[in-house]
């Protein structure tokens, strides 16, 4: 139903009159501009931008190889099997699991063949220098609307976004190589999990495999009917550092420094840098763990709903500049 004059004489004939009206009409177009709008990558003050995609371009074209890695099959060479977090899809770099819009967005999209194999997409930047300079601080944000999928037919998916240290991609030594979940969501609940991942598996000061996490419901909207921006920022400007967790710039997840071990912390690599990974994966430890005892993903969980990928950022302050404000 749009707002249209015909829509206004239904609406006052209904009993919603004059300024009622244009509220909800308003309101309308709002959702509506939430769930399918792209947005500019934002330049928020005093900060400097290192890193943005915003993933314009022909609808079915892969995001630029010169900026993403595409990570492929059920592991990493030296890694654990099934990317080792048990989870069932194998990762592909064909236009139908991961491909732009053509609206803006990047597309990252679960299917099911015939035989029952899943399969889908995980990318990854090519840079992985990310990192918070000397008494400065890094912003990395992403605007994203979760897979539209609720219910028994959401078991097992399981979007993300994430960063990884850079000496994972030659060590494979996760956790101590430091893991920020700045997005994570599984089994359609409208609900963020933000999550550091650190030290060492399992146990540890991280209590691994869980990682040290809150979550939230996503403001407004849910997470699956509209776009939220999802942020991180490491604080290097105060003593002790902080990491701070954000969804539509509300904070609900603060870590800090000396809730960890000095080695600990010192150890994870956001000061060597880290790298950022888009993915939905299907099935595995973590959707698992919140449908115990039914492991994902079942015979009703249905291929095809996709991740959208607005845009990806990545800010720095310096050292004098880190003046904090909310995103």
């Amino acid at each position: 139903m749009g707002c249209t004059t015909g829509t206004a004489n239904r609406m006052q004939h209904r009993g919603v009159q004059g300024g009622k009206w244009f509220i909800w009409c308003a309101a309308l177009m709002l959702a509506a501009i939430s769930v399918s709008a792209s947005a500019a990558v934002p330049q928020p003050q005093g900060w400097t931008q290192r890193f943005a995609e915003d993933f314009n371009g022909p609808a079915g074209q892969l995001p630029a190889s010169s900026r993403w890695r595409f990570d492929l099959g059920h592991g990493n060479p030296g890694g654990g099997p099934n990317w080792g977090t048990y989870e069932v899809e194998a990762n592909t770099a064909r236009p139908e699991n991961v491909s732009l819009d053509g609206k803006g967005h990047l597309r990252i999209t679960p299917r099911r063949d015939a035989n029952g194999q899943w399969t889908s997409a995980r990318i990854e930047t090519r840079r992985d220098d990310f990192h918070a300079p000397a008494g400065g601080m890094l912003r990395i944000e992403a605007r994203i609307r979760m897979p539209d999928v609720h219910g028994p037919a959401a078991l097992g998916y399981w979007p993300a976004f994430w960063a990884l240290g850079k000496s994972f991609r030659t060590a494979r030594d996760w956790p101590a190589s430091g893991e920020i979940d700045v997005m994570e969501n599984v089994n359609g609940l409208n609900r963020v999990w933000g999550t550091l991942h650190c030290g060492v598996s399992p146990g540890g000061p991280c209590h691994e495999k869980h990682g040290l996490s809150a979550d939230v419901p996503c403001p407004g909207a849910s997470c699956q009917a509209a776009f939220h921006t999802y942020t991180v920022e490491w604080d290097r400007s105060v003593s002790p550092q902080v990491l701070r967790w954000y969804v539509d710039g509300k904070l609900y997840h603060t870590l800090r420094q000396d809730q960890l071990p000095a080695a600990t912390w010192n150890r994870m690599s956001t000061r060597k840098g880290m790298y950022l990974i888009l993915d939905v994966a299907i099935g595995g430890l973590f959707p698992d763990r919140l449908n115990a005892p039914v492991p994902t993903p079942t015979s009703a969980t249905q291929p095809g709903h996709p991740m959208l990928v607005d845009y990806v950022a990545v800010w720095t302050r310096a050292k004098g500049e880190a003046v904090h404000t909310t995103p």
